[in-house]
């Protein structure tokens, strides 16, 4: 079990995310929006989606920083263990509470406004699903950890460094062992979510505007009401000379 949840897992969610974005990057151009429902409300949208959006940006931001620089890095520029745990939970904890808030009151709305709620399809209901457990059992994780329930447990000597050998693909499976369970399936769930991304309204993040500031300008050309030079109308088309 511990190999195929942190030996194949990881790389079976990986190819599905990458072949599911070129999928629909080459055969579904246009369909890889966010579906946005801003016509039918825009009251909570206009609160919920900044909170949520700008909340995992940090979040996401706060893996990477946790998951990818090993500890030595940081104890080489002076910033012990103590005060990068500090740093640590002080930053997340405010992203990932401004990201619960924002996808809470997006849930509200889909389920609450009626247009909103008729515009929501089936694979929606499976990604809030995966999506709202990833977040919930991370805030979890955090809580207990910083509170010492799952006697101090360091991320940084286990999860962190199972999670670089997947780069080298030799993953260290058994760093995995020692992990506390809302750990590990915080990470189940988010690799479930990386694997529905591209299946998803969520693929709308690979589709950023880039072409927009290299695109020729677009003239727009007001016409006059009334004419000033009086023109006899001719039917059909005038003959070039």
């Amino acid at each position: 079990m511990d190999l195929l949840l942190w030996g194949v897992l990881p790389y079976v969610s990986l190819t599905l995310l990458v072949a599911g974005t070129f999928w629909r990057a080459r055969f579904d151009a246009f369909g890889r929006t966010s579906h946005s429902s801003q016509s039918h409300e825009s009251r909570l949208l206009r609160i919920g989606s900044p909170l949520f959006h700008f909340g995992m940006l940090f979040v996401v931001l706060g893996h990477v920083v946790g998951l990818l620089i090993p500890m030595g890095w940081t104890d080489a520029v002076g910033l012990d263990d103590h005060a990068y745990h500090l740093m640590a939970i002080g930053t997340g904890t405010v992203a990932g509470i401004a990201a619960a808030v924002g996808i809470a009151l997006l849930v509200y709305r889909r389920l609450t406004v009626t247009a909103v709620r008729r515009s929501t399809v089936r694979g929606d209901h499976l990604m809030y699903t995966v999506l709202l457990g990833a977040m919930v059992l991370g805030l979890t994780a955090t809580i207990l950890n910083s509170t010492g329930m799952t006697d101090d447990y360091n991320y940084r000597t286990g999860i962190s460094v199972w999670f670089r050998s997947l780069f080298t693909f030799q993953p260290d499976v058994h760093v995995m062992a020692g992990a506390p369970l809302a750990f590990k399936l915080h990470i189940v769930f988010g690799f479930a979510l990386f694997a529905l991304i591209p299946y998803s309204r969520l693929v709308h993040m690979f589709s950023a505007p880039l072409r927009y500031v290299v695109r020729p300008y677009v003239v727009y050309r007001r016409r006059d009401p009334e004419p000033t030079v009086d023109r006899p109308a001719k039917r059909g088309w005038e003959r070039v000379s």
